[in-house]
């Protein structure tokens, strides 16, 4: 099953750099120029219609992550929603964090000197983790479910047994190399908080994000909010977490765009994009694990990604775009993307090409 034909791609292009920025569907791009064009018309009562909009958004989002409206937050971005996560969370909480793991992620709670230790990530990622909290016991893990540059995914049934070990422990989750590549139900995935971006695999463009926060650590969050003044009549129809996640205008076509790219992943069916992602990403790693071409610590984890770190040259990479080939240099290789849109004929040929610049 292909959906190759819902996007508007040359047939002289490979596009591979869903890790950088996933493409729109086309019917999603209709969306946009229908509703941008009647936003700014004169007699229109869109620019009226935030707040609908933005509950729409949460709601498209909660049937997505199979959880309540009340648990979303809509934000322009991941960092803004973890950054006001941060900022909500006591400063001597102490944090474990993963050695290399998307800035976005670590240098908020590096440059805020809040108290923390680094993991490094080995093929032994989930045992390590483990092990580091049974004997540092901090009070946040914060981690990628798929490392950025290397494409190492953590074992989600393994994040509901440390849960269920440590349930002090609060575990936050940055979800935006992985959202879209499976069903997720965030009420039982042992995470207290993910957030993430639209723009990769959600396939939304910019301008939007999210963040769902369960019901214990968003009480948690509001008891350390009980000294703050909140302007009532100008917010009155936010709660207090809202003030921080939500605060001001929001763009009703950033995120309008989201909830149509949501929806359409839904009526894809997450299961058929789940089935058609595993087939591709089997292929592929067989085909690079035959040309050595897969960095070792994938190599040796049973837990894979549909981001994939090919051991080529990054020098290389001039000539793949020559090609037609979209990816993109990452730490030791060329980073690529496996998504709804590609087929095995796409992995052949950026295989053909590798191995004639190889040679």
């Amino acid at each position: 099953m292909g959906f190759r034909e819902h996007f508007q791609i040359p047939d002289n292009l490979v596009y591979l750099n869903t890790p950088g920025n996933g493409l729109l569907p086309t019917k999603t791009l209709e969306w946009r120029a229908k509703w941008e064009r009647t936003f700014y018309a004169p007699e229109t009562h869109l620019r009226d219609q935030q707040q609908a909009v933005i509950q729409e958004t949460k709601k498209t989002l909660a049937s997505f992550f199979n959880t309540k409206s009340t648990t979303v937050f809509c934000t322009p971005n991941f960092s803004h929603a973890f950054i006001s996560l941060l900022e909500l969370l006591p400063e001597d909480y102490t944090y474990l964090i993963l050695d290399e793991d998307y800035p976005s992620l670590n240098y908020p709670i590096i440059n805020r000197r809040r108290k923390h230790s680094f993991l490094q990530i080995t093929e032994t990622l989930e045992e390590d983790i483990f092990q580091k909290i049974e004997s540092c016991k901090p009070d946040v893990l914060v981690l990628s479910i798929v490392q950025y540059i290397t494409g190492v995914k953590i074992d989600l049934q393994f994040i509901k047994k440390l849960k269920s070990a440590f349930p002090e422990l609060i575990i936050i989750g940055d979800g935006t190399q992985y959202f879209g590549t499976e069903a997720f139900d965030f009420d039982i995935s042992g995470f207290d908080a993910v957030a993430g971006s639209g723009y990769k695999w959600l396939l939304s463009g910019f301008g939007n994000g999210f963040i769902l926060i369960n019901e214990c650590l968003q009480e948690r969050l509001t008891h350390n909010l009980e000294h703050f003044k909140f302007p009532k009549q100008m917010w009155a129809d936010k709660s207090k977490l809202q003030t921080f996640f939500e605060p001001g205008h929001q763009d009703t076509l950033s995120h309008g765009t989201l909830s149509e790219s949501l929806s359409f992943i839904l009526d894809c069916g997450l299961d058929n994009i789940q089935k058609h992602i595993t087939k591709l990403t089997v292929f592929a790693y067989e085909k690079l694990q035959e040309r050595n071409m897969l960095l070792p610590i994938v190599r040796k984890r049973s837990v894979k990604s549909a981001l994939i770190n090919i051991q080529l040259n990054p020098d290389l990479y001039p000539e793949l775009v020559k090609k037609g080939i979209r990816c993109f240099p990452r730490g030791s290789g060329i980073r690529i993307g496996l998504h709804l849109y590609n087929t095995e004929e796409d992995v052949e040929y950026l295989l053909d090409v590798m191995d004639t610049l190889k040679k």
